[in-house]
């Protein structure tokens, strides 16, 4: 018998729908400012507890530290997964790889940024399997080839594909359910990681090509915090930019960025070189508004546009596979296409119209807005600068869709710690199942933390639309009823989740 989770109720929709319809109202008769401005907080700044933050996070010690234990959980999740049971909800490997990491990480992204990326398992390995660089990131060459990435694929549409086929992986393969398989996938990451770096100079994986560090950059731009100069005009003067060349003590920036040039958080992996090498000691965390990349200072390329997209689809998307009907629409697509056995086919064709259906929307959109403004702006331009409205979008709902999971079956964890491989365990019963459904939160605050996260994904989104799109009104006259395509589609995906949010849905394993 499948366990499902209760959805959210309808009260509690209808309190988001309300509030829909008032951001609308609100913002079709506000005037829209001639600019966004955020304050920002230095960490080292909060009283009592922000110097003790600051000197902690930029001390190598406790980054170190913080990998090895990372280090340690990877290799006990490829141990456990490649040697333990293959029930999956009695091994580590899959209880703390999707029950746990996956569902925290976005999290922990809305907090802390790109953090995950400085204490990745996969990079850290590599490094010492390439470089050498066990506890420093000193300036070392070691076996690398040190080339540079040719233009052609110096983007990345590589993370894009690969994004979709661990997705496939994920959810149609099955990986979430086997702990092998689980294992597998953790060292094709590292072998990946690793040859990337052998051959590549400083750390393309991470900048092009890592899926999962994509994912934490694209949505790491509505992070709370972000790592940026104190004083700006010191970054100016500098001639060294020993954050971008680094020095004799410590590597290059591993991502190719200038500290004083940074405006977007996607390509920094929150590594601390460049607060290391600063001569002038003038780069440190501060505390930002989340919504300062997407509605200003964020400038997406084409590629990391369709990041964006297929983000939007595919969190809807792993959320669809988990309701109750779910196995009715794959039945009905597979006797459409004659599938039979496991449903592959039947799998691969429903994500790649979802795919589809959502890219062809937001396209549509694009075209009909385009046309309001007389054509005056280029098509891809427009289709870039605008994606940023599915961003919180597909943020949000993520958030919402992972805190539900997380909150009642993240109680795994406990009998997994002690007894990692699963030895001489059979599947949960029944009654154990009840019990590892029961709330680490009271169900009325993650019934009211869900509808917030929906509220604010889509007054985000308003947002983005409001200032982004006051720039395009420009030229044709400030009628802002232009920009209803943008609202239509923000209202469309929003609906779409929030009905996502309602429906009971199944435990992850």
């Amino acid at each position: 018998m499948i366990m499902t989770h209760p959805g959210l109720p309808v009260a509690w929709a209808w309190t988001c729908i309300a509030s829909i319809v008032l951001i609308i109202i609100w913002a079709s008769f506000s005037r829209i400012t001639t600019g966004f401005s955020t304050k920002t907080l230095q960490v080292k700044n909060i009283p009592l507890i922000g110097r003790y933050i600051h000197n902690t996070t930029i001390s190598f010690k406790v980054l170190y530290t913080i990998k090895l234990i990372v280090l340690f959980l990877f290799i006990l999740v490829i141990l456990a997964g490649l040697f333990g049971t293959p029930i999956p909800e009695r091994n580590i490997a899959t209880v703390l790889t999707w029950n746990i990491w996956w569902a925290a990480l976005i999290f922990a992204i809305l907090l802390f940024g790109t953090a995950w990326c400085a204490i990745c398992p996969w990079d850290y390995i590599a490094q010492i399997l390439v470089k050498r660089n066990f506890l420093r990131n000193v300036a070392k060459t070691g076996t690398s080839l040190e080339l540079r990435v040719p233009k052609r694929i110096r983007n990345i549409w590589i993370a894009v594909w690969l994004f979709i086929g661990f997705t496939w992986l994920e959810l149609g393969v099955g990986v979430t359910s086997s702990p092998h398989n689980t294992a597998m996938l953790a060292l094709l990451m590292v072998v990946l990681a690793t040859i990337s770096l052998a051959i590549f100079e400083r750390r393309a994986f991470c900048r092009y090509f890592c899926p999962v560090g994509r994912t934490v950059g694209c949505y790491s731009q509505l992070a709370t915090s972000e790592l940026r100069p104190i004083d700006s005009d010191v970054c100016q003067n500098c001639k060294t930019l020993d954050c971008y060349y680094g020095n004799n003590e410590v590597e290059s920036c591993p991502t190719h960025l200038v500290m004083g040039r940074l405006t977007q958080n996607s390509y920094c992996t929150s590594c601390g070189n460049c607060v290391i090498s600063c001569p002038h000691k003038n780069v440190a965390w501060r505390l930002r508004s989340p919504s300062v990349e997407a509605i200003e200072t964020g400038r997406p390329h084409y590629d990391e546009a369709w990041f964006i997209l297929i983000l939007l689809a595919l969190t809807g998307y792993h959320a669809s596979t988990m309701l109750p009907g779910w196995d009715s629409v794959i039945h009905q697509i597979a006797e459409l296409i004659s599938d039979s056995g496991r449903f592959l086919w039947s799998f691969t064709v429903g994500m790649a119209g979802n795919i589809i259906i959502i890219a062809a929307f937001y396209a549509f959109i694009i075209e009909i807005a385009r046309r309001l403004f007389a054509r005056k702006h280029e098509y891809k331009r427009l289709f870039s600068k605008m994606a940023f409205i599915a961003l919180p979008l597909a943020l949000t709902f993520h958030l919402a869709h992972n805190l539900s999971h997380l909150m009642r079956e993240g109680g795994t964890i406990g009998q997994v710690i002690t007894n990692p491989y699963g030895s001489n365990t059979m599947p949960l019963s029944m009654h154990e199942k009840h019990e590892q459904m029961r709330m680490l939160i009271p169900q009325e605050l993650l019934h009211f933390t869900q509808t917030a996260l929906l509220i604010f994904g889509f007054w985000v989104a308003i947002q983005v639309i409001r200032y982004r799109g006051k720039d395009l009104l420009i030229d044709t006259g400030f009628a802002r009823w232009r920009l209803f395509p943008f609202v239509f589609f923000a209202t469309a995906i929003t609906g779409l989740h929030l009905w996502l949010l309602i429906q009971p849905m199944s435990m992850r394993m």
